[in-house]
C-alpha cells in the first residue's frame, strides 16, 4: 500500500512540473491574440503537454480561417484535443467586452506582429496610423485584462518604417510601462509559421528581419490619469501613495482613457458605459483578494469622485484661460 501512495505523489508531481518555452511557462494563463494559422499557439501546447492554459483567438471567423491557411484545420484540432480554448471572430481592439473574455485576467498577453492590413504602403502615415491605432485599441483593452504580476507581450519589427509605430508610447497611453525588450528569434519556437493574413498570399510568410519581443506591465503611474495632471495645484492632486488611490487607477483606468475618446461622441450612449463599467469595476474589485467588502468599493468610487472634480477643475481653468 504504501509503495502505491508513493506511485500516486510522483505521478501526481510529474503531472503538476512546470515547463517553460522562452517566456511562457505551463502555469501561466494565456491569452493569444490575432492568431494566424495558429501555430504558435499549437507550439506552446506541445511544449507544455496540454493546453488546458491557452485561450486562443482570431479576427476571422472559423470558416474563413481554415480556407486561408492550409495547416488551420489541423493545428486547431490538434488545440483543442491538447484542451485549448478557442474564440474567433475576436476583435483585439474590442476583447475586453467579449463574452468569453470580460471576466478573465491573464498572466500573459501575447499579440505576435499585429498588422492592420495592406492597404497602402507601409512607410506612408496613413498606414502608419493605422497600425498605432489597431495596437493602441489593443493596448486599451489588454491592460485591463492582466493579473497582478502580468505581462503584454508584442512581437514587432524594428526597423523603419514598423519602429515608426512608437509601441512604447502607444503603452504609456494606456498605464503600460515597457519593461524588457528581447530579440525575437523564429527558430525558439519550433512549428511557428509567421503568415501574411491578407490578400491573395495570406498563407505565405513575410519577412521578418531584425524583431523583438517588446514586454509592457501595468503602470498607474505611467501617462494616465493620476500621471498626467501636471497643470493642477498642489492641493488638489490626489496622492499617488494612497493605496486608495492606486487601486482607484488599476480598477478604472480602461474606463478613463475611454471616455477620453468617446465622450461627445454621437454613437456612444455615455450613461450606459458609465454604469457598465462601474459594474465590472466591482466584479473585479471583489474577485482581486479574499475579505474585501462593499465598503472599500465605496472608498474607491470616492476617489474616483474626486479625481473627476479635479480633472473638471483643470479643464475650467485651461478653458477659461484660452479665452482670454
Amino acid at each position: 500500500m504504501a509503495v502505491g501512495k508513493e506511485m500516486v505523489k510522483a505521478e501526481v508531481g510529474m503531472e503538476e512540473k512546470e515547463k517553460w518555452l522562452m517566456h511562457y511557462s505551463s502555469f501561466h494563463q494565456i491569452l493569444l491574440v490575432g492568431e494566424g494559422d495558429f501555430s504558435f499557439s499549437l507550439c506552446l501546447a506541445q511544449s507544455f503537454s496540454s493546453a488546458s492554459n491557452i485561450v486562443a483567438t482570431s479576427l476571422n471567423p472559423y470558416d474563413l480561417l481554415i480556407k486561408m491557411y492550409k495547416k488551420a484545420k489541423s493545428n486547431l484540432e490538434a488545440l483543442e484535443k491538447l484542451g485549448a480554448h478557442l474564440l474567433f471572430g475576436v476583435d483585439a481592439t474590442k476583447m475586453k467586452l467579449h463574452t468569453d473574455l470580460k471576466m478573465r485576467k491573464f498572466d500573459r498577453i501575447i499579440y505576435n506582429f499585429p498588422h492592420a492590413g495592406f492597404h497602402g504602403k507601409e512607410e506612408s502615415r496613413i498606414m502608419i496610423n493605422m497600425h498605432r491605432d489597431l495596437v493602441h485599441g489593443f493596448f486599451r483593452n489588454a491592460n485591463g485584462m492582466l493579473r497582478g504580476n502580468g505581462e503584454i507581450h508584442v512581437n514587432h519589427k524594428t526597423k523603419a518604417p514598423f519602429s515608426d509605430w512608437n509601441l512604447e508610447e502607444l503603452a504609456s497611453q494606456n498605464s503600460l510601462v515597457l519593461f524588457e525588450c528581447v530579440s525575437f528569434k523564429r527558430g525558439d519556437y519550433p512549428g511557428y509559421n509567421n503568415k501574411r493574413g491578407a490578400g491573395s498570399r495570406c498563407d505565405k510568410p513575410f519577412p521578418l528581419g531584425a524583431c523583438s519581443t517588446f514586454k509592457f506591465s501595468f503602470s498607474p503611474t505611467g501617462t494616465n490619469i493620476l500621471g498626467n495632471m501636471n497643470g493642477i495645484s498642489t492641493h488638489t492632486r490626489l496622492p499617488l501613495t494612497n493605496t486608495v488611490s492606486i487601486d482607484c487607477s488599476r480598477i478604472f483606468v480602461g474606463y478613463c482613457n475611454h471616455a477620453v475618446e468617446t465622450l461627445g461622441r454621437s454613437d456612444y450612449n455615455v450613461g450606459y458605459i458609465v454604469l457598465e463599467v462601474l459594474r465590472l469595476g466591482f466584479d473585479r474589485y471583489m474577485a482581486e483578494g479574499p475579505g474585501r467588502t462593499l465598503t472599500g468599493y465605496i472608498n474607491l468610487m470616492q476617489e474616483l469622485q474626486l479625481l473627476s472634480r479635479s480633472r473638471s477643475a483643470f479643464l475650467l481653468r485651461m478653458l477659461l484661460g484660452s479665452d482670454q
